[in-house]
């Protein structure tokens, strides 16, 4: 067995899922939020190519995908008044107007998740309220009924709603794994000290791979 998996490998590929965060227009694209505070995309723009090559890959080997999105219901009543502030102190916040849409308000063009890597028919959608998957959601119990045991975590951003879920999901005894170059954060010095926190210590919460090792332990899953 390879280093790929934290602790122990999956009993089947079924048991292994692919989790792909908020890959969103407003995290990712020209006009989205980020976009329109003034940040460079580029960023997380950039591990398009290699998300798209994850979703490849596990789709290939018949692990389950699972996307998600961050996002409120339209009339704001799941977003704490702390968290509509914090976001306001840039200039522009959740719920405000914006030229995608609502700021990461589920249904506008801005909360959709870029075309390049998109949920195919069959794939789950989790639409979180928060920065971890697992908050306010059902995912945990989405994963226990299709009895998943390994998550292997990529998207956007690698500082905020990735490591979240990374961390919760070990939380939840997951084993969990991270692909260091299927995430990015906006800025490039949060994201590769979010890396290194993570890889302390051995992993605290699991393992940082890559998309190389990736695919290598789901080919060694079917030998």
């Amino acid at each position: 067995m390879s280093d790929f998996w934290p602790c122990t490998q999956p009993e089947s590929p079924s048991r292994a899922a692919l989790v792909v965060i908020d890959m969103q227009v407003d995290f990712c694209a020209p006009g989205g939020w980020v976009d329109q505070l003034g940040e460079d995309v580029s960023n997380t723009r950039s591990v398009i190519p290699a998300v798209a090559e994850a979703l490849k890959i596990a789709r290939g080997a018949g692990l389950a995908v699972y996307h998600t999105r961050e996002g409120h219901k339209l009339d704001l009543s799941d977003l704490p008044a702390n968290k509509q502030w914090r976001t306001r102190v840039h200039g522009l916040g959740i719920g405000d107007e914006g030229t995608a849409g609502r700021i990461l308000v589920r249904g506008e063009p801005g909360f959709e998740i870029v075309p390049e890597v998109a949920a195919l028919p069959g794939e789950t959608v989790i639409d979180k309220p928060g920065k971890s998957s697992f908050h306010a959601t059902d995912f945990d119990e989405r994963l226990k009924a299709e009895g998943i045991t390994h998550l292997i975590v990529i998207g956007v951003t690698s500082d905020c709603c990735v490591q979240s879920t990374f961390r919760d999901g070990f939380e939840r005894g997951y084993e969990c794994v991270i692909l260091e170059d299927c995430t990015a954060a906006v800025e490039t010095p949060n994201h590769e000290a979010t890396m290194e926190i993570l890889k302390a210590f051995g992993g605290r919460w699991g393992t940082v791979s890559d998309l190389a090792g990736f695919r290598a332990a789901v080919e060694a899953l079917h030998a």
